[in-house]
C-alpha cells in the first residue's frame, strides 16, 4: 500500500495515499480497532445530505464563499448517493460524541471538494474540514440530528411500509377465515370458541396499534438538535444558520423537520430516540406474540395442533427426512429478541452522559437504525412469506370444536353455572357431545342450542 504523510497538532501521521480522509480519521482508525462495523451507509448518506444543506445555508448567510460551497455541496451529493461508502472506516465504538466518524466526513468532504476545485481550474482554493465544511457546526448538534433523519427516512421508507403490509395480510386473513370455528385457549386450555377469522383480527390490530405507536414516537424524532453547536448556546453558528438548514433538509426529504425548542434539552438528552425505541419494542412484543401463536397453530402436523398449514419454504433438518419447520416465525421471533435487547441497550445508553451532552451517541444511532431495519424487512417477510400463504386445515379445527367441553360457556346465561358445569363434566366422563346433552338435560331445542352455541362468532 501506498501512504502519504500528513500533519496535525498532535505530529505527523501515515494515511492511504488514495484515501479521502485525514488525520482524525486515521487517529480514530487505529485508535478504536473493536468491532470492525461502522456506522450504517444510511446515516452517513443522511449526515451528508446535512453537510449539503449545510454549506448551501453558508454561502446564502454569507459565511462561505461560493465556490467552496459549491464545492462541498457536490462532493456532499456524491457521499449521499452512495458514491464514496468505503471512505468511512471509522469503529462505531469510538468517542461518545461521534466526533471521529463527524471529522470523518468533514475529511472526506474537503479533500473531495478541494479536489473537484482543482479540476474547475481553482488551484488557490483549498476545502479546510473544519473552517468550511463544518462551519457553524458541532458533533454534538450534527451526529444527534444525523441520528433522527436515518431514522425518520429509514422509518418512512421501509418500517412503517412494511408493517402495513403485514396488516393487510392479516386484515385479508382475517376476512377469509371469518367463518370457520375454532377452540379457543386460556392458559393454554381449552376455552369458548371464536372463529380464526377473530382471532386474525385481533393479530392485524396489534400490528394496526403499532404502526400507531411508531407514528406518534416518530413525531419527537422530528425536531433536530441542529443549531446548538457545542453545549445549545448556538456558539460560531450564524443566527439563521438551524432555521436556514432545517428548511432546505424539509424540502429535500419532504419530512415536516423543526428545529429544536429547547437546545439544551436537545443535546443534553436523547429522550426522543429513547421513546422511539419502546414504540420499537412494543411492536417487537406484538410481532412475538403473533409468531408465537402461529408457530403453535402449525405445530405438528400430526402430534400438535395441526389447525393451520405454513408454507413449505425449506428442508427443516439435516438428519429426519422430510421435516418442515416453521421458519419464518422463528426468524422473526428472533428478530423481536434482538429489538427488545436493543432497547434495554436504548435505555442504558440514554442517561450516559453528563450535563449538556450525552456521550453514547454512536451506539445508540446503530442500536435505533438496526432495530428499524430489522423490524421493517421481518414485518415484510412475515407478511409475503407466511402468512399470505397460510392455509386452514378446516377437519382439524372442526374435529376439535366438536369437542371442546367450553362451548357449554356460551349456555350459562339459559340454563345456570351450575347445569351448565354438571353437562360439562358428563361430556368429559361420558364423551358425549355439549349438544346432546344440553337437549337431553336442559331440555333446550335445536333452534336454541344453534342460537346460544353460535353466540359471538360472527
Amino acid at each position: 500500500m501506498k501512504w502519504r504523510s500528513e500533519h496535525d497538532a498532535l505530529g505527523e501521521i501515515r494515511i492511504p495515499a488514495d484515501a479521502l480522509w485525514g488525520t482524525q480519521t486515521q487517529r480514530a482508525v487505529e485508535n478504536f480497532p473493536i468491532s470492525g462495523r461502522g456506522f450504517p451507509t444510511a446515516f452517513l448518506h443522511a449526515l451528508a445530505r446535512i453537510k449539503l444543506c449545510a454549506a448551501e445555508a453558508n454561502i446564502e448567510l454569507a459565511v462561505l464563499d461560493r465556490a467552496r460551497g459549491e464545492a462541498i455541496k457536490s462532493a456532499a451529493l456524491e457521499v449521499a448517493e452512495g458514491k464514496h461508502d468505503a471512505q468511512f472506516p471509522v469503529d462505531i465504538y469510538q468517542t461518545g460524541s461521534g466526533t471521529s466518524t463527524h471529522m470523518n466526513m468533514n475529511e472526506v468532504l474537503a479533500r473531495r471538494a478541494t479536489q473537484l476545485l482543482r479540476a474547475e481550474g481553482e488551484a488557490d482554493l483549498d476545502v479546510h474540514p473544519n473552517d468550511h465544511v463544518n462551519a457553524g457546526q458541532s458533533s454534538n448538534d450534527v451526529m444527534p440530528t444525523a441520528m433522527h433523519l436515518a431514522v425518520l427516512l429509514e422509518t418512512d421508507g421501509m418500517l412503517l411500509p412494511s408493517m402495513e403490509t403485514l396488516h393487510q395480510a392479516l386484515r385479508e386473513k382475517a376476512k377469509a377465515l371469518a367463518g370457520i370455528v375454532k377452540v379457543g385457549r386460556t392458559h393454554l386450555m381449552d376455552a369458548a370458541p371464536l372463529t380464526i377469522g377473530q382471532e386474525f383480527s385481533g393479530y392485524a390490530t396489534q400490528v394496526e396499534k403499532g404502526m400507531r405507536r411508531i407514528r406518534h414516537a416518530r413525531e419527537a424524532m422530528l425536531e433536530l438538535p441542529l443549531g446548538g453547536t457545542a453545549v445549545g448556546t448556538g456558539l460560531n453558528a450564524h443566527p439563521d444558520f438551524a432555521r436556514t438548514v432545517i428548511e432546505g433538509l424539509a424540502l429535500q426529504t419532504e419530512l415536516p423537520l423543526r428545529e429544536a425548542e429547547n437546545h439544551f434539552e436537545a443535546q443534553g438528552a436523547r429522550d426522543a430516540a429513547v421513546e422511539y425505541s419502546a414504540a420499537q419494542k412494543s411492536v417487537a412484543v406484538s410481532l412475538m406474540k403473533i409468531s408465537n401463536d402461529i408457530r403453535w397453530m402449525a405445530s405438528g402436523p400430526h402430534a400438535g395442533l395441526a389447525e393451520i398449514r405454513l408454507p413449505a419454504l425449506q428442508p427443516g433438518s439435516s438428519i429426519m427426512p422430510g421435516k418442515i419447520n416453521p421458519v419464518i416465525p422463528e426468524a422473526v421471533g428472533m428478530v423481536c429478541a434482538r429489538v427488545m435487547g436493543n432497547d434495554m441497550t436504548m435505555t442504558v445508553a440514554g442517561q450516559s452522559g453528563n450535563f449538556e451532552l450525552n456521550v453514547m451517541l454512536p451506539l445508540m444511532t446503530v442500536t435505533l437504525m438496526e432495530s428499524t431495519t430489522l423490524l421493517g424487512q421481518a414485518a415484510r417477510v412475515f407478511a409475503e412469506n407466511c402468512i399470505r400463504g397460510m392455509e386452514v386445515n378446516r377437519d382439524r379445527l372442526r374435529q376439535l370444536a366438536d369437542h371442546n367441553l367450553m362451548t357449554v360457556t356460551a349456555l350459562v346465561p339459559s340454563i345456570g353455572y351450575d347445569a351448565a358445569a354438571a353437562i360439562a363434566e358428563e361430556a368429559r366422563r361420558s364423551g358425549r357431545s355439549i349438544r346432546e346433552l344440553a337437549r337431553e338435560q336442559a331440555g333446550l331445542s335445536d333452534e336454541d342450542l344453534n342460537r346460544l352455541l353460535g353466540a359471538g362468532l360472527s
